[in-house]
């Protein structure tokens, strides 16, 4: 199953191009409608425009009003019948519009393995906290910062002697990979969020069955 997805960022969109590389080798089953980035100047426009997918960007002044931003971009993802919305590098917390909008449809990646290192600086906390793991998160956003349902999760190792952009360097060799791969999984529906609150990931479906829901 194709999933239409819009993608929000505000940097330099480097996980924006592991996942278009990845539907162009044809091992993530997507279609990038729309990306929206909170920046002007953010580099992944460019990439989104290399690969002739539709951008939009907010002015600084939307942005001053964090709910009315959201409306707009809640109502340009449903233009375009998206069904997940992806946040990758997308330095703004989502609001009401557009979480009641794709309840447990938005994913977002964070550069830790939560619940330790919230916040926007988590790579640099867990680097200066001294930690010998750290790692990557994938879960879905709610509206309490960083504490949505967990998804996926893969750990980074950090070695002796490195410095703090060493360790981005691997975080970020391993987002590229599992946010691909996460993505996929809802893609064939085998995401759930239980009535608990946790994610139950289903097993493949067997040859001849049809994919779950997800969701």
């Amino acid at each position: 199953m194709t999933i239409r997805r819009g993608v929000l960022i505000s940097g330099s969109g480097t996980n924006l191009q592991a996942i278009i590389d990845r539907i162009a080798e044809g091992t993530l089953d997507a279609t990038v409608e729309l990306v929206v980035s909170s920046r002007p100047s953010a580099y992944g426009l460019k990439r989104a425009e290399a690969a002739g997918i539709q951008t939009l960007t907010l002015s600084k002044e939307i942005y001053a009003d964090p709910e009315k931003a959201d409306e707009i971009i809640a109502a340009e993802l449903l233009s375009r019948k998206v069904d997940y919305v992806v946040m990758a590098g997308y330095m703004r917390k989502v609001h009401d519009p557009l979480l009641a909008t794709f309840p447990n449809r938005i994913v977002n990646l964070h550069p830790a393995l939560l619940p330790s290192f919230v916040g926007a600086h988590a790579i640099q906390d867990a680097f200066d906290y001294g930690v010998k793991v750290t790692g990557v998160t994938v879960h879905f956003a709610n509206a309490d910062y960083d504490r949505g349902p967990i998804i996926a999760q893969q750990a980074v190792p950090v070695q002796e002697g490195w410095t703090v952009d060493e360790l981005e360097a691997a975080i970020h060799d391993v987002e590229h990979v599992l946010y691909p791969d996460t993505l996929q999984l809802l893609a064939e529906g085998r995401v759930r969020v239980q009535a608990d609150g946790k994610v139950r990931i289903d097993p493949p479906a067997a040859a001849g069955e049809p994919a779950g829901e997800g969701r």
